[in-house]
């Protein structure tokens, strides 16, 4: 590649015409014999022209802020992921060895407390060599390369063209001069030590490790101040060529520099003759390479967690105009990220979803669980059963697709919800003035083709249902169809008849209404939100959405109605402890909270007769099957705590993947697994090991509710004055759903 092009020396300036007749030989003469400051030492047109010259170079190194790794934190200080594109670790030079000092200085600057900022022996040698060889010799003292070091982390940063890292074939003169100008400023402003210390930190040392410190840690599992004088060496024979002389890289060509340094360290005295022999014969013995750190590909815990948080700061524009820009702050800007998750609530999800769902299982099915706040939205865990891998390698299990995010934060579209979208469906019952004790006609199990639904929304006021044969809608407590019963009946047995007959009996767009207001967004590659005014079969659950919507969506049910959206940074500082804000806590009021109330009654019972005794603490719930079986949920609370645990098929949709004669958490089962197989129990076995770490209380439930006493009876209501031949139905925890998927 040719060399840049400095403005200095375009021959249309003034400035370019004078060097440009000086020729490259006066230029290196300048700079021989007067080391520039003052250049009066040549005399005459070249003093004048080298002054003229210096006067268009800045004589002030404007250091941006180096380049350091940032660290994702959970709620404890615990750190979860680091970022970096230079992996850098600054110490003081007191924590740096001697030894590595003097090695730096015997190879790369002997006379480095003698000089000023520019060597005029080196110069004079470089010259020399230049002149008389085919080879190309630089004469930087250390304080230059530190200059040089300072520059090129300055562009990256800012990223405002790219300064050469080293080699005078890479840089023009106009590069040289402004390097030399500024080094003799930089001597006159920091001390000798400080400019060593700055040196160790900045400059690198191989793959992405930059000062000795992280290539201590990296090459020997080290700190700096304990590198021995073979390390030292090594380090210091890098600096020449960090890729070229890479222990793990070129181990042959690394000893062999290395023993050019020590011998050089012996030469000036740094190290006796007893101590070099001893230095040369020993061998590498680097430790294992654990690869880069970096990223959330190496993350301690919670990666895709992790993988979350990343990409909500990247798409936050407080932290940069461009995605780039953002990007560029992650990697180098020494930011620490606190986040809310939680380290006990994530193992324990972790724990409960990889016990029941194995990484790559034969069926498919992958389990997922996310737990959020109710009260701030806080996201404390998610989990689940893949290993979070960028490989393209067709391995079972391996994705860095994240199942409980939506589309835009995960790639995932989303799953079925089956029956857990139902109690909002009795929410919007209960808001157009109804009440869960109402009796509906739930023996209608099919709506012929032309049925028209009220939508205030649409023109007309209504919709035709289109779909070609009509709707036809089945239960799977058979014993339970053609019989009335009460709206909260209807969603304890989750049958689909009851909630078909819920929307056939209201306005679809009040359905639609309380269904935003909920938070209940389509995945992230669809646009906004279920329309049931156009599709009315997915009423009983056949929407696709994410465990994370799902979530935000229940916490409405355990706090009076009142929903929080999920947040998972609490703050940002960079390295120069400049705060920026973490996100808000955002609630609002989905719905009423006698609307939460008098659902809650039926969630309630729901979810307490998942175990198979008495609860630990009051909860909250609903059960959910995608039609065919192949996506199986459990969405519930706490008073403190909302959690929704979900296991299903992601590759496809079709029949081939119904989830059964399948093995999950060392159990056999034979039959179709619903909502209350195995989600419902996995969401169960989990929060009674960590709720009670939040709230615990009681939840708001309507007043002179007979559905307890009813429940108690054991009967179907509307069939008392018939006998008691209604039948009960039996409770199945709710998992009946055979929802329809259009």
């Amino acid at each position: 590649m040719a060399p840049r092009k400095s403005p200095l020396f375009d021959t249309a300036t003034t400035v370019g015409k004078i060097m440009s007749f000086l020729g490259v030989s006066a230029l290196c003469g300048i700079l021989a014999a007067g080391l520039i400051f003052p250049l009066a030492a040549t005399g005459g047109a070249a003093a004048a022209a080298g002054s003229d010259i210096l006067d268009e170079i800045p004589a002030e190194l404007e250091e941006a802020p180096l380049s350091t790794p940032s660290v994702m934190l959970d709620s404890e200080g615990n750190e979860i992921a680091e970022f970096y594109e230079e992996n850098r670790e600054p110490v003081a030079l007191d924590e740096i060895s001697q030894t590595m000092q003097d090695a730096i200085l015997a190879i790369e600057d002997e006379r480095f407390y003698e000089h000023g900022g520019v060597d005029a022996r080196g110069v004079g040698r470089a010259l020399a060599h230049n002149l008389t060889r085919p080879t190309q010799q630089g004469a930087s003292t250390i304080t230059q390369q530190y200059v040089n070091n300072v520059l090129n982390n300055a562009v990256t940063i800012t990223g405002e063209g790219q300064y050469t890292i080293s080699g005078i074939n890479e840089k023009t003169y106009g590069d040289k001069l402004r390097e030399m100008k500024l080094s003799v400023a930089v001597e006159q402003e920091m001390t000798k030590e400080e400019i060593l210390e700055g040196y160790l930190n900045i400059v690198l040392l191989g793959g992405r490790n930059y000062g000795v410190e992280a290539a201590a840690q990296s090459y020997w599992g080290i700190p700096a101040s304990e590198l021995d004088v073979a390390q030292s060496a090594v380090l210091a024979g890098m600096v020449q060529s960090p890729n070229a002389y890479n222990p793990r890289a070129n181990p042959d060509a690394s000893l062999y520099r290395r023993n050019t340094v020590i011998e050089t360290m012996e030469r000036n005295g740094f190290i006796s003759a007893d101590e070099a022999e001893e230095a040369r014969n020993s061998d590498l013995d680097l430790v294992e390479d654990t690869g880069e750190s970096a990223g959330c590909i190496n993350a301690t815990a919670a990666p895709y967690f992790c993988d979350y948080v990343t990409k909500l700061f990247l798409e936050d524009e407080q932290f940069g105009e461009t995605w780039e820009d953002r990007e560029n702050l992650l990697n180098r800007g020494g930011l620490r990220i606190e986040t809310t998750l939680d380290p006990n609530l994530q193992i324990a999800a972790e724990d409960e979803v990889y016990d029941n769902v194995e990484t790559g299982h034969e069926s498919g099915a992958v389990g997922t669980m996310t737990t959020i706040e109710n009260s701030t939205g806080n996201v404390l865990a998610m989990a689940q059963s893949t290993d979070y891998h960028t490989d393209d390698d067709g391995a079972a299990g391996r994705t860095t697709m994240n199942f409980n995010t939506d589309f835009q934060y995960g790639d995932s579209g989303g799953f079925p919800v089956g029956s857990t979208l139902k109690p909002f469906v009795s929410a919007a019952w209960i808001e157009e003035g109804g009440s869960m004790d109402d009796v509906i006609d739930a023996s209608t199990d099919e709506y012929e083709q032309g049925h028209r639904f009220e939508a205030s929304c649409r023109e007309g006021g209504s919709v035709r249902l289109l779909d070609d044969g009509g709707w036809n809608i089945t239960n799977v407590i058979e014993e339970l169809d053609g019989e009335d019963t009460t709206v909260d009946f209807g969603l304890y047995y989750s049958l689909n008849t009851a909630t078909a007959a819920t929307a056939a009996d209201m306005d679809l767009c009040a359905i639609n209404d309380l269904i935003e207001r909920s938070g209940l967004n389509l995945p992230g590659d669809q646009d906004g939100y279920p329309d049931f005014t156009e599709t009315i079969s997915a009423i009983i659950g056949g929407v696709e959405m994410s465990p994370m919507t799902l979530a935000e969506g229940y916490t409405a049910f355990a706090q009076d109605g009142e929903r929080c959206d999920n947040r998972a940074i609490l703050s940002v500082t960079d390295a120069q402890g400049n705060e920026y804000p973490g996100q808000d806590v955002s609630c609002h009021q989905a719905f009423d909270a006698e609307v939460a109330a008098q659902v809650n009654d039926t969630l309630v019972n729901n979810a307490e007769d998942i175990p198979d005794g008495q609860a630990p603490f009051p909860m909250l719930g609903k059960t959910g099957t995608s039609n065919n079986g192949t996506n199986t949920w459990f969405a519930g609370s706490t008073e403190g705590l909302t959690t929704v645990s979900h296991v299903g098929t992601w590759a496809s949709q079709s029949e081939q993947d119904i989830l059964y004669d399948e093995t999950f958490g060392g159990t056999f089962y034979e039959e179709q697994l619903y909502g209350g197989t195995l989600a419902a129990p996995m969401w169960y076995d989990y929060m009674s090991s960590v709720a009670d770490a939040y709230p615990t209380g009681d939840f708001a439930e309507a007043r002179n509710s007979p559905f307890d006493e009813r429940r108690e009876n054991r009967y179907w209501p509307y069939s008392l004055a018939q006998g008691p031949d209604g039948g009960n139905g039996g409770s199945d925890n709710g998992d009946d759903d055979d929802d329809d998927d259009d």
